[in-house]
């Protein structure tokens, strides 16, 4: 049986699954609406529920930055964001789905896409423990306003072709692209990070984050109906964090961020209120991109990495498993050696198949790719079971750049 605070939280959120859009995207108030005219990334984007020819695979000639995530029926959800040429305001997140195990893709089946300049990106997708599904992004002004901001929508019913999402709802400041962790305290972390980039737009859009820079972990007691910054760690290095972090045995908190020489790392004793000073991590090999970190099922941690013989190509994305708390790595799957392949997400499935997704060349290829395998064939570094799977096409664009 709920807890009353358990039963007040579903209640809160059933609340902002069934406002309308009036009341959420614009609180119904007049002011809201003049404070939000002259900062237009606080505006509640549109959700796009059919999307048009304009968002069709040739219009894209730049796509890329996946999630995944697996809803109860087996039904699989991916994300990704791209339009325009490159990153910038033209940006905006889509979604597809798939009822096959991924054999097939639908079309988009949902777009969002603030009016420009202000972009929508760095999608990630994550089924929360009651079961319903999330779908988050980050908005800012052009390509960085110094503040971003984390938005979500919500479904209950994810296994569904067509579910019902609530209004778009900012829960912070910066960007998340990887998914919450639940901790042993019931608290919903989400890792939520203002980039140490200098902003790239103009002087009068340029944003203070109210929790100030640095890898930031917001939790929410009240299973996501409200959140709030605990702790934040400036690891040297670091630009676009894309941090992740893992609950270790000991009740300690793990932090891994991107950094400009790989990976860097802190830890906490109290919850995330406070954090060692950060440093290098001791994962070798590793270019300036993002990686997956997960604890599995099993108890083990799962990490995909590149692992490129020079150390500094996006290629060679491999798989290794971990039964230490991360202290040392096994295994070493191979997924995809080319170059250009990068930012891969995951999930797993109740009989333990680890299901992944990566990009492939954003401006060439323009492809999302996705692979299936179990952590016997991690271990093994080859195929030893029935369920790998490699290379697998999401979905693929065919745009070109415009002539100048």
């Amino acid at each position: 049986m709920d807890t009353p605070a358990r039963m007040m939280a579903a209640l809160m959120l059933t609340l902002v699954l069934n406002a309308g859009p009036t009341a959420l995207a614009q609180g119904g108030d007049e002011m809201q609406q003049q404070t939000h005219a002259h900062d237009p990334a606080l505006i509640p984007p549109p959700v796009i529920m059919d999307p048009g020819p304009e968002y069709g695979p040739d219009r894209r000639s730049f796509q890329g930055i996946p999630g995944i995530e697996r809803a109860p029926s087996g039904r699989l959800w991916a994300t990704w964001y791209g339009g325009g040429p490159t990153e910038g305001p033209w940006n905006y997140v889509m979604l597809s789905t798939s009822v096959d195990d991924g054999a097939s893709w639908s079309g988009l089946t949902l777009v969002i896409n603030p009016p420009d300049p202000v972009r929508a990106f760095d999608p990630c997708l994550w089924m929360d423990p009651r079961g319903r599904l999330w779908l988050f992004w980050a908005q800012a002004w052009r390509a960085w306003d110094g503040r971003g901001g984390v938005w979500a929508i919500v479904t209950e019913n994810p296994d569904d072709a067509a579910p019902r999402w609530s209004e778009p709802r900012r829960l912070c400041d910066g960007v998340m692209m990887n998914k919450p962790v639940v901790l042993s305290t019931e608290e919903w972390l989400l890792p939520a990070s203002v980039w140490s980039n200098e902003p790239n737009v103009e002087d009068e859009y340029i944003r203070d984050a109210t929790d100030g820079g640095g890898s930031n972990v917001v939790v929410s007691s009240d299973e996501g109906a409200t959140w709030h910054c605990r702790g934040s760690v400036d690891i040297p290095g670091r630009r676009c964090d894309e941090h992740q972090v893992i609950e270790r045995a000991d009740g300690s908190l793990w932090l891994l961020a991107r950094t400009t020489y790989g990976i860097g790392e802190s830890v906490s004793t109290d919850g995330g209120r406070t954090w060692s000073p950060g440093r290098p991590s001791w994962i070798p090999h590793v270019p300036t991109a993002r990686f997956y970190l997960r604890r599995l099922a099993s108890g083990r941690l799962i990490l995909v990495k590149h692992t490129p013989p020079d150390g500094r190509t996006r290629s060679h994305l491999t798989a290794y498993l971990s039964d230490d708390e991360g202290r040392t790595w096994q295994g070493g799957f191979l997924l995809d050696e080319r170059s250009g392949v990068s930012y891969p997400d995951g999930t797993q499935a109740e009989d333990g198949t680890i299901y992944l997704i990566y990009d492939f060349e954003r401006k060439g290829a323009k492809q999302i790719l996705m692979a299936t395998l179990t952590e016997d064939d991690i271990l093994a570094g080859e195929a030893v079971s029935d369920r790998v799977r490699l290379r697998v096409l999401v979905n693929q664009a065919t745009g070109e750049d415009e002539p100048e």
